[in-house]
């Protein structure tokens, strides 16, 4: 199958599957490119040999987040129901995942990320959901980084959009290892030739499955109503769309607090 929006590189023998976010520099998350992930995903569970699927993204950078310009009033309605799918199939996944990154990995990107079972990251990685910057809130990261990390930690992204480095995120129970930039891709390797390959791939997603089972109960628990507050009620304020408007036209917003 041919895709626009992302690249599928098969590695040993076909057991690991790499799904590279392909629009650099930004990797931006467009509803065509979460459409592609989810369809490969789904076109994928009949391999049975597959042991992890590994998200990265092409250039220097992981993803700087969903489009802003599908957040707007006409299009928000469609594209933020198809991202929350597109993460509960990331969470549900049989196969193991794990993202590798480097670079700017901000609001929907952060979100994919933590989504996935291992985070491996380069030490000049960055963190952050900067939604509260346009007026608005990430509802994934809402409902899993007090689960997975700390509430103080999730209320000072959410609260803030500042951004965190890998050192922080790893220190918070976010990031598995930091590594350098030159380090990343061996360290990879090594991983999964000791880790993950030797292993039988029917066990590791029983396993997979299992240590999961926690962080699906939650997302499903909140995922609903985190979205309905978003559509519903923050999409109704004036505020929430000055926030993306200001954005696209790059311009200060103005705040009314409503």
């Amino acid at each position: 199958m041919t895709y626009q929006t992302i690249e599928i590189q098969e590695k040993y023998d076909g057991q690991v599957a790499e799904i590279i976010l392909n629009d650099a520099p930004a990797n931006i998350l467009t509803a065509a490119m979460m459409a592609e992930i989810r369809d490969f995903l789904k076109s994928d569970l009949d391999q049975h040999n597959r042991k992890l699927i590994v998200f990265k993204g092409a250039g220097d950078h992981f993803c700087f987040g969903a489009s802003v310009e599908e957040h707007t009033a006409d299009q928000v309605d469609n594209m933020l129901p198809g991202f929350h799918l597109m993460i509960g199939d990331i969470l549900s996944y049989p196969v193991p995942t794990l993202a590798l990154v480097s670079g700017f990995c901000l609001g929907g990107g952060f979100e994919l990320a933590i989504a996935c079972g291992l985070i491996f990251a380069t030490e000049n990685a960055k963190f952050a959901v900067p939604e509260i910057q346009l007026g608005v809130f990430p509802p994934v990261a809402a409902a899993l980084l007090p689960f997975l990390s700390n509430g103080v930690t999730a209320s000072h992204m959410l609260l803030t959009g500042n951004k965190l480095s890998a050192a922080d995120m790893a220190n918070n129970g976010i990031v598995n290892q930091v590594l350098s930039q030159e380090e990343l891709t061996a360290f990879t390797e090594s991983y999964i030739e000791k880790n993950i390959l030797p292993r039988s791939a029917s066990s590791l997603r029983f396993a997979n499955r299992a240590v999961r089972m926690s962080v699906n109960s939650i997302y499903r628990q909140h995922i609903c109503d985190l979205e309905r507050l978003y559509l519903n009620e923050l999409m109704k304020s004036h505020d929430a769309n000055e926030g993306i408007g200001s954005f696209l036209e790059k311009r200060a917003p103005e705040w009314k607090n409503n």
